[in-house]
C-alpha cells in the first residue's frame, strides 16, 4: 500500500489520528500501568463490579488518562458526559448538573463526569461541582499533568482517590508501536511497513514516555517511508524517524553501555569541578533525548554525596533546578538544569556526608538494634518515668550556647566518629564548631547527670 492509497483509506472516513485509532478499548489492551490498572487494582476491580468511583488520574502527557477514563466510561452503565477543563465555564458545569439530575430522574442513572486538565479549572469552577460530587450524583474522573495536591481544593480532592500514572517504560512504547504497524483495521497493518530497530529506538528515546508522541512520529515517518518509495524494502529507517521528528538519533542507548559512559562522564566532571566538561556532557545527554529528570535526579544524589556541607546549598539549587524543570518543560526547563551543572561542578568538594553515613550504616549492621540510652528516651507515661526513661536528660537550651556535653549513641559506641568535616568551604565553619563543642567536652566531661 503507497502514500496515495493510504491517503485515500484515511479520506474514505478512517481520519483519525493514529494515536486515537490506536486508544485501547479494553482494560486488558492498556498497558504500562499496572500498578494502577493492572489486574487486581483498584480500577480494574470497580470496572469488574461496575461501581466506578471519583479519581483523579495525574500523570505526565500521553501516560493514558484520556484512554483510561474512555475505558471506564464504556464499561460502565452511567451516563457518561466528557469535556475540557480548557474550553468549558461554570455555566457549562451548570448544564453538567442539569442533565445529570434529569438522568438520575428519568432513566435512574449516576453521571459519570470525565473532566479533562482539571487543573485549568479555577476553585470557582471546582466548587461549582463540589456537593454533586459529594452527594453522589456525579461520579468525577478527572486528568491532570500537574500535582493535584496544588492544583484540586482539598475539599474536592478528599473526595477523591488520587491514581498516578507513570510515563510508559521504553518496552511498553515498543510494543505500542509495532502493534500499530501490524495491526490492519486501527493501525497501519495494511501499509506492510516493518520498523529497523535503531529507528523504534529513536521514536522510543524521543517520545520521553508518551504514548500519543511516539505513535504521531511513526505515523509521520511511515507516510515519508511510503513517499520515497521504499514499498519493496518495506522498513521504516532511522532516516524517515530523523525526517519525521526533526531530531538527529545521536549515538545513545537509554539502557546500553553508552548511557552509562555519559552518565559517568557528566558525574565525574562535576566531581572534578570542570565546568566545561560538565555542561559538555550534560548536553550530550539532552541533544541524545536522555529523560531530564534522569539527570536532575543524578544532580540532587551528587550534591550530597560529592558536595555535601561544603555547600549546604548545592541540594537546594539541585531541587530548584528540578523544580523548575517540572513546571517549564522541555526545552525551555533545560537551561534550569543546565545552571544547576555550573554551579555544581563550580562548588567546594565533600564526600564526608557521603562517608559518614556509609559508616554508620556499616556500624548499624555489624551491632544490629542496640538499645537506645535511657536517658534520651521519651517518658510520656509514669511507668516510663519510673523505668527511668529522660532521667539524667540534659535540654540544650539550658545551657550556654545552646550546648552541653552529653552521650547520645548507644554505650557499646561511645566515642565512635562518623562525621569528619574538611576545611572546605562551609564545612570548614562546621570544622570550627565541632572543635569547640570537643572542647567543652573534654572540659566539663560527658556524662548524662544534671550538672
Amino acid at each position: 500500500m503507497d502514500l496515495f492509497e493510504y491517503q485515500a483509506d484515511k479520506n474514505s472516513g478512517n481520519t483519525k489520528p493514529l494515536a486515537d485509532r490506536m486508544r485501547p478499548a479494553r482494560i486488558e489492551e492498556f498497558i504500562g500501568q499496572e500498578d494502577a490498572a493492572g489486574e487486581g487494582s483498584l480500577i480494574a476491580n470497580a470496572i469488574e463490579s461496575d461501581r466506578i468511583f471519583s479519581m483523579i488520574l495525574w500523570g505526565p502527557p500521553g501516560s493514558g488518562k484520556t484512554t483510561l477514563a474512555r475505558i471506564l466510561a464504556s464499561k460502565t452503565r452511567c451516563h457518561f458526559i466528557s469535556f475540557s477543563a480548557v474550553l468549558s465555564g461554570v455555566k457549562d458545569i451548570r448544564q453538567v448538573i442539569e442533565m445529570a439530575k434529569q438522568q438520575k430522574t428519568l432513566h435512574r442513572k449516576k453521571t459519570l463526569l470525565f473532566v479533562d486538565e482539571i487543573h485549568r479549572f479555577s476553585k470557582s469552577q471546582q466548587d461549582a461541582f463540589l456537593h454533586h460530587v459529594e452527594s453522589g450524583l456525579i461520579t468525577l474522573v478527572g486528568a491532570t499533568t500537574e500535582n493535584p495536591s496544588f492544583e484540586v481544593i482539598p475539599a474536592l480532592l478528599s473526595r477523591c482517590r488520587v491514581i498516578p500514572l507513570n510515563p510508559l517504560s521504553a518496552e511498553h512504547l515498543a510494543v505500542i508501536l509495532r502493534r500499530a504497524l501490524t495491526d490492519g483495521e486501527r493501525g497501519l497493518g495494511k501499509m506492510q511497513l516493518g520498523i529497523a530497530d535503531d529507528a523504534l529506538s529513536h521514536i522510543v528515546d524521543a517520545s520521553d514516555g508518551d504514548a500519543r508522541s511516539a505513535l504521531n512520529s511513526l505515523e509521520i515517518a511511515a507516510m515519508m517511508a511510503a513517499e520515497q518509495g521504499v514499498r519493496a524494502e518495506g522498513i521504516i529507517t532511522a532516516a524517515h524517524v530523523e525526517k519525521a521528528i526533526q531530531k538527529k538519533a545521536l549515538l545513545y542507548d537509554k539502557s546500553g553501555e553508552e548511557h552509562y559512559n555519559l552518565i559517568s562522564a557528566l558525574h565525574k566532571s562535576l566531581r572534578g569541578s570542570d565546568p566545561d566538561g560538565a555542561i559538555y556532557w550534560f548536553t550530550r545527554m539532552m541533544e541524545a533525548g536522555e529523560d531530564p529528570l534522569y539527570v536532575a535526579r543524578r544532580m540532587v544524589r551528587f550534591a550530597s554525596e560529592d558536595v555535601g556541607n561544603a555547600d549546604p546549598r548545592a541540594i537546594t539549587v539541585a531541587m530548584d533546578a528540578m523544580a523548575a524543570y517540572r513546571v517549564i518543560g522541555s526545552p525551555e526547563g533545560e537551561l534550569n538544569l543546565a545552571q544547576a551543572v555550573i554551579y555544581l561542578a563550580t562548588a567546594p568538594k565533600s564526600n564526608r556526608v557521603y562517608e559518614a553515613y556509609n559508616k554508620a550504616k556499616a556500624a548499624v549492621r555489624e551491632t544490629g538494634s542496640l538499645p537506645v540510652p535511657k536517658h534520651i528516651r521519651n517518658a510520656p507515661t509514669r511507668l516510663m518515668k519510673e523505668m527511668d526513661y529522660g532521667k539524667g536528660y540534659r535540654y540544650a537550651h539550658d545551657f550556654e550556647d545552646a550546648y552541653t556535653p552529653q552521650d547520645y549513641l548507644p554505650e557499646k559506641l561511645t566515642g565512635k566518629t562518623f562525621y569528619s568535616p574538611t576545611e572546605r568551604g562551609y564545612e570548614k565553619i562546621i570544622s570550627q564548631r565541632m572543635a569547640y563543642w570537643e572542647s567543652l567536652k573534654k572540659k566539663k566531661g560527658s556524662g548524662n547527670i544534671e550538672e
